[in-house]
């Protein structure tokens, strides 16, 4: 193996602790909340808003966004890090969030970590549309339901949705190549987090 084949397997390597990181779930401990027992059970940051309050969310939220966002950055925009093999290591955060090494692999959905990442790749411009499309889709969703409360599985389901339409907005951008690496591997990932709200959802339509 080859020295340049194994700074990539390290860079990857160091994503993936970073993104296993479960700085929400850690947050919830220390207010005395197990987020595994609260709602959906997702020990991530939006499951902290909703256990222990908007300030400890917004703490939550920003962390598990600088996470992806912070080393990614730095191996990004000093060029150590280009091209395709930007796919692995753009990916190894958001897959260490879902499967984190410090939890015993039972993670959250990746939504801030995700956010992190494509600001990081992108300069905030895919993130800024990613969540653009995320509050249409919701806004939709909101009208259609007439306002009724949407479910945990429903925003499951517009996330996965909103990665979908993100993936046609990349390729009219002229945004390809390796942006479709990571948009393909992210959509994957959302999906297999987001299977049983997805399967629940589909069922009872």
């Amino acid at each position: 193996m080859g020295e340049n084949n194994l700074i990539l397997l390290l860079f990857i390597l160091i994503e993936y602790l970073c993104g296993s990181l479960m700085f929400s779930y850690w947050l919830g401990i220390a207010v005395k909340k197990d987020l595994k027992t609260i709602g959906d059970g997702n020990p991530g940051a939006f499951n902290l808003w909703h256990a222990a309050g908007y300030k400890m969310g917004l703490l939550g939220v920003l962390l598990d966004f600088m996470k992806g966002y912070l080393p990614l950055v730095l191996f990004y925009e000093s060029g150590i890090i280009n091209g395709y093999k930007l796919v692995p290591v753009a990916l190894a955060p958001i897959f260490g969030h879902v499967f984190p090494a410090f939890t015993k692999f039972k993670g959250g959905k990746a939504i801030a970590v995700t956010f992190g990442v494509w600001s990081a790749i992108s300069r905030f411009k895919v993130s800024l549309t990613f969540a653009i499309l995320l509050a249409i889709i919701k806004i939709l969703a909101g009208s259609i339901s007439k306002r009724k409360p949407i479910s945990s599985d429903a925003d499951g389901v517009m996330v996965v949705y909103g990665m979908l339409i993100m993936g046609i907005c990349l390729k009219v951008s002229g945004l390809q190549g390796y942006y479709m690496g990571v948009w393909l591997g992210n959509l994957i990932i959302f999906l297999y987090a987001n299977r049983r709200k997805l399967y629940r959802f589909w069922k009872e339509m």
